[in-house]
């Protein structure tokens, strides 16, 4: 493969008994199967080079699927691929070449007038598309070799993506929203902020410069989105949120603050037990119109959304745990899946290759190292190492 990626092997069955049914090595074939079939150029239908994955949802701009969802999805399906493919031998070229693809439109994407920092009017999905692509440059680096010849490149988007982000995290309530009703007093999104918190955290360690204030005020305004009886508020602002329209976002939300030196693994696992608890809330809105519906407001895009970031907080709980949770975690995801043999949470077609990609990385997890904690001592960026 021309870039030279260097990947693990992956596809081994997570530790913990999967249910008897559900073949989770096959599963994860047929996932990269299917991201490889469906891999599209939005631009140009008849592309021979197709290169991303599109998330597609209700929201458009200008008729279109905006910017953001496409360089958002593309990452997540990239990292999808990142995290189980082969060795680059022959029997996987079709898996590298896809990635390949993938790597170059994001690089390329991020860079153009389309994903600029400066957040418009008052809904905004860009920072949705830089958080994703971060953390899929993140661990394409780690998995790159030393000498390859995109490293420079993505070394210096990594940088310039933390940058972005930091400069539209919202001052008054610390962290990020892609819904700005209120302008910059707008209250952040947990379901937003975690993950940019979890990305942030990595690209501390690996050695690139992120913002100290930028990421404590975040952290401050996740810990203020906690109701009083542990769920997670749609918003930074306390409500009376109910569990059940809180389990897609919660579980992530205390592994931020973990990480981020806030909480403690006792309060993951209390959300991970909601999560199973109230399950059947989410699965009511798969595959269901519309976006926020009552009586709690759960989108069906929470649903695989969901499940990855369950799949990632399991594997920080004490070890005797996980078993029993991630055996748990396979049941759902084996429950739903498509005669296709992949995931999908909405009406689209398209979306599978997104719901396929999370599922992925739910059921990688426990394979891969625990992410990184916040590390508050400034360091110097990385570049050529």
């Amino acid at each position: 493969m021309g870039t030279g990626l260097a990947l693990v092997l992956l596809l081994a069955p997570p530790q913990g008994a999967p249910p008897p049914h559900f073949d989770t090595e096959a599963a994860l074939r047929r996932g990269a199967a299917l991201l490889v079939e469906r891999q599209e150029d939005l631009s140009d239908p008849k592309s021979s080079e197709p290169a991303e994955w599109p998330y597609e949802g209700v929201y458009r701009e200008r008729g279109a699927i905006p910017p953001g969802y496409r360089v958002g999805g593309t990452a997540i399906g990239a990292l999808a691929l990142l995290l189980t493919a082969p060795p680059d031998d022959a029997d996987a070229a079709e898996v590298h070449e896809a990635l390949r693809r993938a790597l170059n439109f994001v690089l390329r994407e991020v860079d153009g007038k389309d994903l600029t920092a400066a957040f418009r009017g008052s809904y905004d999905v860009r920072g949705w598309g830089q958080a994703y692509a971060l953390e899929f440059l993140l661990r394409w680096r780690n998995s790159a070799k030393p000498d390859d010849p995109q490293r420079q490149t993505v070394d210096r988007t990594i940088q310039d993506l933390i940058v972005r982000l930091e400069s539209t995290a919202l001052a008054a309530s610390g962290g990020w929203n892609y819904a700005r009703a209120q302008g910059p007093q707008s209250p952040a999104s947990p379901f937003m902020t975690a993950p940019i918190l979890l990305a942030l955290f990595d690209a501390r360690a690996q050695g690139f410069a992120v913002d100290t204030d930028v990421v404590e005020a975040a952290l401050d305004g996740l810990a203020k989105g906690r109701a009083e009886v542990g769920a997670f508020a749609y918003t930074s602002r306390p409500s009376a949120d109910a569990w059940q329209g809180a389990i897609g976002r919660s579980p992530v939300a205390e592994l931020a603050l973990y990480l981020g030196g806030r909480g403690d693994a006792a309060r993951i696992e209390f959300a991970l037990e909601r999560f199973f608890e109230h399950w059947e809330w989410l699965e009511k809105r798969r595959r269901g119109t519309g976006t926020h519906v009552p009586p709690y407001g759960v989108a069906p895009y929470y649903f695989f959304y969901a499940h990855a970031y369950a799949g990632i907080c399991i594997e920080h709980l004490d070890e005797e745990r996980r078993a029993p949770l991630r055996r748990q975690l396979l049941e759902r995801l084996a429950e739903v899946r498509e005669p296709s043999g992949g995931w999908n949470d909405r009406v689209f077609p398209r979306s599978e290759s997104f719901g396929t990609a999370m599922a992925m990385w739910a059921m990688v997890a426990p394979d891969l190292p625990p992410r990184a904690a916040w590390v508050k001592a400034p360091t110097i960026p990385t570049r050529d190492s």
